[in-house]
């Protein structure tokens, strides 16, 4: 699918990114709309948008493709408040990194023909459009959820991604998603967090943190909030990982206890070879 008029929802990192590199790529209309005006403006002045409507249901009722790029709560009441003004024909997404709610969403309105779930695994602790980038997609992941009855709009959605954004979409089932980014994602975001929480009391004042620091609590800059909808929505995935986590520490700290150099070094090295295979 490559649409000539495209919808977005939400101009943030995530959807003012898809905008700009829309535009590049030579869609005709894109059309946005998020609920700071400023935004708004931002957005069209920098090129990413063809109009920025008031309404989202102006955007809804032109469009070829609708893509959801608000907060993942949001986009399940966007969805209900959109879906009865597209046009004969459209097609829906989303870009939230839980799948289950939303796809299940689409499916309990009758719009699985219709929607089809995605995900880029290009996202960034940056938020609002002053973080959006021209080329974030470009070469990412993207995965594609399908709804019952919903192959043909996944395969447009699919298209799309791989057309318009130079992407390389991936099929999979919602629930396999949302147990795989568990892992991935999201239990990541929770360690960089918790690390970061608690360097931020128990660091002596004064103190300097290098690159290690840094790199380790990266994600912990990302949107509180944001994050607290996506750890909620698959806290049932999230929560057995966390727990799983207790083994190994336990594992770091007998080794420390017994002064075994050995274990301690096996330990460290069965992070060190993973972590080398990722940039291999």
């Amino acid at each position: 699918m490559r649409p000539t008029k495209l919808g977005i929802i939400g101009l943030g990192a995530i959807g003012g990114s898809l905008a700009l590199q829309a535009k590049r790529a030579g869609i005709s209309r894109v059309l946005g709309w998020s609920p700071e005006p400023a935004e708004r403006v931002a957005a069209a002045q920098r090129g990413a948008l063809d109009d920025a409507p008031a309404r989202a249901t102006d955007v809804a009722r032109a469009v070829e493709l609708l893509v959801l790029a608000a907060p993942p709560a949001a986009n399940l009441a966007l969805l209900d408040a959109l879906a009865p003004q597209l046009g004969a024909g459209a097609v829906i997404t989303d870009v939230g990194s839980v799948k289950r709610a939303i796809v299940a969403h689409a499916e309990a309105r009758g719009l699985g023909p219709r929607f089809a779930g995605s995900h880029p695994i290009a996202g960034t602790h940056g938020h609002g459009f002053g973080a959006a980038r021209v080329d974030l997609f470009t070469g990412a992941v993207v995965y594609v959820t399908p709804a019952r009855d919903g192959d043909g709009a996944a395969r447009e959605v699919a298209h799309f991604w791989e057309d318009v954004l130079e992407t390389h979409p991936v099929m999979i089932d919602a629930a396999q998603h949302d147990r795989q980014l568990a892992l991935t994602s999201h239990l990541p975001q929770a360690v960089a967090s918790l690390l970061a929480g608690y360097l931020a009391h128990a660091t002596p004042p004064g103190a300097t943190f290098g690159p290690g620091a840094r790199d380790a609590t990266r994600l912990a800059a990302s949107e509180s909030a944001l994050w607290t909808e996506i750890f909620l929505m698959n806290r049932d995935e999230l929560l057995p990982v966390l727990r799983s986590l207790e083994e190994p520490l336990g594992e770091l700290e007998r080794a420390l206890e017994a002064g075994d150099a050995a274990g301690l070094t096996a330990w460290l090295r069965r992070g060190a070879e993973w972590r080398r295979r990722l940039d291999a």
